[in-house]
């Protein structure tokens, strides 16, 4: 903020640097400072719209047209950018789904795009919505659609008061959205089956008709105390759907304040706190307890601040099993190694017609 340093974040590498001088266009590949052999080249997205800050690895061979990082090659459709309401509202969604992507390569998470995996990989798809083509925020068969109107405040906040939802935001749309996809990868005609039909309920109940119950009825009273929130109440699959993204919430919000080296107090225990860089991410039980501190500070630091809670929401103990299932299934799939590598894309993403 201080010196005007241009910034880049190199997946691979984990690095986020100081760009160099030679980083002047898409096409010219420069080091990372502080040596190494691989060189980078500016995201596409960055050069043309200045809406990306993640870098692309250089292929051997100098491309002849500009590349798009890891995360804006996910992109295959975006609204129209000559209207600036769109530019605006693109910029801030692509921001939620860098970090995103950031958790699920921190996870370790199988994440392929279509173009290399047709059957399994992950695309996404931004689009305007007008009142004769409407957009429904949703997944289907590995494709995340979200109407980029959710990146506007006002109409953000009109929905949650409609909904009666206590959270609402572009990357807890990521998030939610992102569940139902690894639902198809992890779970789905898998070992991992019946036990999740323990915790959440058979999913083969009638999807519309949980979605007329829900809207017709509203969920029971006592939804709290085996749920994460009143959405998770309709179906199964939305019942995971909210917690995963609630599990992606307490990682990220842990991972950071792991970084900036937070230490808390424990609840209702005297003389005890939670130091976050002695973190053990692999043990739930140490997430969890760290959870419920940090959560409790965030909350009352914002109180004082005269805002809403941070994370209005209360974690029952059936909740917590349902958080404890998914750490435990995603550490199982788990690979050696983060999966970044993905094919470099010289594809621009192709406006929708509206």
């Amino acid at each position: 903020m201080s010196c005007g340093c241009r910034l880049g974040y190199a997946v691979e590498a984990q690095r986020l640097v100081v760009l160099p001088d030679e980083a002047s266009d898409a096409l010219t590949s420069f080091s990372l400072p502080g040596g190494g052999t691989d060189r980078y080249l500016l995201c596409r997205n960055h050069v043309q719209h200045a809406a990306c800050n993640w870098l692309v690895k250089a292929p051997r061979v100098a491309p002849p047209l500009p590349l798009y990082c890891q995360s804006c090659e996910l992109t295959e459709v975006i609204p129209d950018l000559s209207n600036p309401a769109n530019l605006e509202a693109w910029v801030q969604v692509e921001r939620a789904k860098r970090r995103l992507l950031y958790t699920l390569h921190t996870l370790q998470l199988p994440l392929s795009s279509r173009t290399r995996d047709a059957e399994h990989g992950l695309s996404f798809r931004f689009l305007r919505g007008t009142k004769r083509q409407p957009v429904m925020t949703g997944h289907r068969a590995g494709v995340i659609t979200l109407n980029v109107a959710e990146a506007n405040a006002a109409f953000r906040e009109n929905m949650r008061e409609k909904l009666g939802e206590a959270y609402r935001t572009v990357l807890g749309h990521l998030r939610h959205e992102i569940g139902h996809y690894y639902w198809d990868r992890l779970i789905a005609g898998g070992a991992a089956l019946e036990q999740f039909r323990s915790r959440f309920g058979d999913e083969r109940q009638d999807y519309e008709q949980a979605i007329a119950r829900h809207y017709g009825a509203g969920p029971r009273s006592d939804w709290a105390e085996s749920y994460i929130s009143a959405y998770a109440t309709m179906h199964p699959w939305e019942d995971w759907a909210e917690t995963w993204a609630h599990y992606l919430h307490m990682h990220d919000t842990l991972e950071t304040a792991k970084n900036h080296r937070v230490a808390v107090r424990v609840p209702g225990v005297e003389g005890a706190r939670v130091a976050m860089d002695t973190l053990a991410f692999r043990d739930f039980e140490s997430l969890s307890e760290g959870w419920q501190a940090v959560t409790l500070t965030l909350n009352s630091l914002s109180r004082s601040m005269g805002l809403s809670d941070a994370y209005p929401f209360v974690v029952s103990k059936p909740v917590l099993g349902k958080l404890r299932f998914i750490h435990q299934l995603i550490h199982e799939h788990a690979g050696p190694k983060p999966r970044r590598t993905m094919p470099a894309s010289s594809h621009a993403p192709a406006p929708p017609a509206e």
